[in-house]
């Protein structure tokens, strides 16, 4: 017993200490691993638990302002990250086949690993998503889908910022901040009452393009010869996107062809009806 518990604490250091970036290790929650997952444990705790269980005799807090704010600071945030990846890497210098990671104190480097730190900040404040359908007593949208990807998202940017905050890794954090300028632009549309947007399905079909770009992109490791960025990063975000991939393509299917489908039968048995009932008439 001894001797496994020395094992699992030898392989703690090792993952924590030893492997890791130790440019970041002082960073806001980046110490270690527990801080983050004390507030996941609360996420979900607050969200399957607590929430409802709050609001279980309240009526549904009217959050429009809040929401407005809310909005518009992350289009501000996905915008600035957007820019900045463009900007220090993925416009100039980065190769779309493989980049390594640059571990150096080159002032450069250390502004792309604070970049990605922010972007795990930012996967954090999306949380509140969540906490405002429970709010709101919204309950049909917080799906598994909703919250695997959110804890997913916090988790995976933990990861990038302990122990790649740079290089290849950095490809899905420039494509998901630009569909999140496109999604919580969207969602501000709806907060202002600005009537319906018309791209509502279309957010989903760009995300659905966005899992197939970061797919293909990860890939990519397994075949590339001589690449400094490693390859385990692979092993876990391929059959991540690809189960990322059902997920949204079923959320799509039943959201949008599955109700169409459904709405143009009712329709046409209903001008089959009138039909029928017209011949008879004559």
């Amino acid at each position: 017993m001894a001797t496994i518990v020395r094992a699992v604490v030898q392989g703690y250091r090792y993952l924590n200490d030893e492997v890791s970036d130790p440019r970041t290790q002082d960073w806001f929650l980046m110490r270690t691993p527990w801080p983050g997952l004390a507030l996941l444990g609360f996420y979900l705790h607050f969200v399957f638990n607590v929430g409802p269980r709050f609001m279980a005799n309240k009526t549904p807090y009217q959050l429009d302002r809040i929401m407005q704010i809310y909005n518009v600071v992350q289009v501000t945030l996905s915008s600035f990250l957007f820019y900045k990846a463009l900007a220090l890497a993925w416009l100039w210098d980065y190769k779309f086949a493989c980049e390594p990671v640059d571990f150096s104190n080159d002032p450069k480097a250390l502004e792309i690993a604070g970049t990605v730190w922010l972007y795990f900040i930012v996967k954090i404040i999306d949380l509140f998503d969540t906490v405002f359908f429970v709010l709101r007593k919204k309950y049909n949208q917080i799906s598994f889908l909703h919250v695997y990807h959110h804890t997913g998202m916090v988790i995976g940017a933990w990861g990038a910022v302990k122990y790649l905050p740079g290089g290849h890794i950095t490809f899905l954090g420039l494509i998901n901040s630009f569909v999140h300028i496109v999604m919580y632009s969207h969602y501000l549309a709806t907060s202002l009452k600005l009537g319906k947007p018309w791209w509502k399905k279309y957010i989903t079909q760009l995300q659905l393009v966005q899992f197939v770009f970061i797919l293909f992109h990860f890939a990519q490791l397994a075949w590339v010869k001589n690449c400094a960025f490693p390859r385990w990063p692979a092993a876990i975000m391929v059959p991540q996107n690809l189960f990322m991939i059902v997920l949204f393509g079923d959320f799509y299917y039943k959201t949008y062809i599955k109700k169409r489908i459904a709405k143009n039968a009712g329709q046409n048995g209903f001008s089959k009806h009138l039909s029928n009932g017209k011949s008879k008439h004559q």
